[in-house]
Parts: C-alpha cells; structure tokens; sequence
C-alpha cells in the first residue's frame, strides 16, 4: 500500500491483506492516515489499483479499503484466535522499508498474547494504546503494518501492528488477532455514518487547522491552500463562530459540527476576522485526508 499525504508534502508505504474477491482491504488505519491518495499492488499479479477508504476505526487501529474496479481476486486464507499458543511458529509478511516489490518475510515465535502496549509514530507522536496484541520475536519492521502474520498451516492469524526497537534492532513485534481485526471491519462495512470511533469513508473537509479562542469561536491558525476555507476568503487569525447557524465556540465544536456533513456537501460557515467583522459565505467542503 503506497500513500501520498498531499497535505503534508509525505509519501507513506504499509501493506494489507485482501478480504474479498471484489477488493476489500485490511490494513492498519496509521498505514492511511493523513492519505489523500491510496494505491494498492497485488504481488500476486503485480497490478496496481487505485483504492478508496471504506472506513477506519482509529481507536483499534483498523482501516478497510475498496480496490477500483476489481473483481475476482483471491481473498486470504484466515484462521482463528482460539488456537493461538506461546511457542507458536509465524512469519510476518509484510512491505518491510517501504520498498515494494518482493514481500520480506520474518519468521519466529509467538511471545506472549493479549498485550497491550502504547504505540506512536517514529517521532514519538499519534500515541495509541492497543490492547489484546500478539507478541512475537520476528522481525517485524515499518511497512510490514497491516501485513499478515502467518501460522505454520499458511493461514492468517494476526494483522502485524507495532514493533519495539533499540536502536535499529526489532526487540519484539506485535500483532492484532485476525479475529478481532476483521470483526472491527465487519463494523466498519456494515456502518452507515461515522461514530465516535467508526469513521466512514473519508472525511469532510473545510481546509483549516484550529486553536482556542477564548470561547469565542474556533481560532483559525492555518489556512491550507486551494481548500474550500481558502477560496471563501478565510485566512490565518480569523475566528469561525457558526456552521450553517448553529454557533462554534470551540475547536471541538467545529470538528463536531463538520463531521455531521460529507464531502461535497455545502455548508455556510460564519467567521470573524480580527478586527471584529463578520463574514458568512457558502462552501463546498472537500474530500478530506483520511482520519
């Protein structure tokens, strides 16, 4: 899996495994946060698919794709949670470095099961705590996320999720149970609005980053270019106090307020600019980076 994060001027790579043969997607949702564009290679054919997101659960780190235009591809083989043991043999799977082509494969054990551990990013940011994890000793690295972790008999029993490292050395390697991962994308599938930790699709997106005013409004401290806020005149120092009406005080308050609406869904947002003057004007909002 290959993103673009347009917004961030970033390139992003992990892995997934196929779910259904029309193109159903499992991978990790930090292996598509922030995309604003998704492709997916089949190492199995070595065709390259242009996908979209079905939907995310953050909380669970999960995220479920849509391949375009597929049909007839040959879904994994996946086991079960109840036969998982300590001594197990595995192999993850997975795009190790980000580097494409042949999959790396990491052969090991499992460890421990049901870990929980505090995951971030290589900056120590995003921290997530997972809970219910697999532990093994193969060498799990970036990239591999949302790759599969493999019994003996060559079926699916993990998602690989996180790793932890001493320097550049892999200490322990850790993964979702199958099971678990592909019940939390039966609910993403089945979802038919986002929730607070089901996100459907991708989200709306007015093109701002907000901060605290006082109770005011939402403070605006950025303004991304060629996004809906930018082409209704909005700009950095600027405060927005309604969405269609209803009135913003908070940063809070305006994400509530938008994640009602989908993209290309038109809204007035009103805003206060900083000299007390109001503005109001109607905005279609965007396909947004996936959350």
């Amino acid at each position: 899996i290959d993103t673009v994060l347009g917004y961030q001027r970033a390139e992003a790579a992990g892995t997934g495994t196929l779910v259904t043969s029309s193109g159903e997607v499992l991978t990790n949702n930090h292996v598509v946060d922030g995309a604003t564009k998704i492709t997916v290679t089949l190492v199995s054919t070595g065709k390259t698919y242009t996908a979209s997101v079905v939907g995310t659960d953050p909380t669970e780190d999960v995220a479920v794709l849509q391949l375009a235009n597929a049909s007839g591809l040959q879904p994994a083989n996946y086991g079960t949670d109840s036969n998982l043991a300590l001594g197990q043999s595995v192999t993850g799977v997975g795009n190790a470095g980000g580097v494409g082509g042949t999959p790396s494969a990491a052969d090991g054990t499992i460890t421990a099961l049901n870990k929980s551990i505090t995951a971030s990013d290589s900056g120590g940011g995003n921290a997530e705590k997972l809970t219910g994890l697999i532990e093994t000793d193969a060498d799990i690295q970036s990239g591999d996320s949302g790759g599969p972790l493999y019994a003996s008999s060559g079926d699916v029993i993990g998602m690989d999720t996180a790793a932890s490292t001493t320097g550049t050395q892999t200490t322990a390697g850790y993964a979702i149970p199958i099971e678990h991962a592909l019940a939390i994308a039966a609910q993403i599938e089945s979802a038919t609005a986002s929730t607070s930790t089901i996100h459907v699709g991708s989200p709306a997106f007015l093109g701002v980053s907000v901060e605290a005013a006082g109770g005011q409004g939402a403070g605006v401290a950025q303004v991304l270019a060629g996004t809906p806020a930018a082409g209704a005149g909005i700009v950095a120092g600027d405060a927005i106090t309604a969405v269609n009406g209803s009135k913003v005080r908070t940063p809070t308050a305006l994400e509530t307020a938008l994640s009602a609406f989908r993209p290309g869904q038109s809204v007035t947002i009103t805003w206060t600019d900083a000299s007390g003057r109001s503005h109001s004007a109607t905005v279609r909002l965007a396909s947004g980076p996936t959350d």
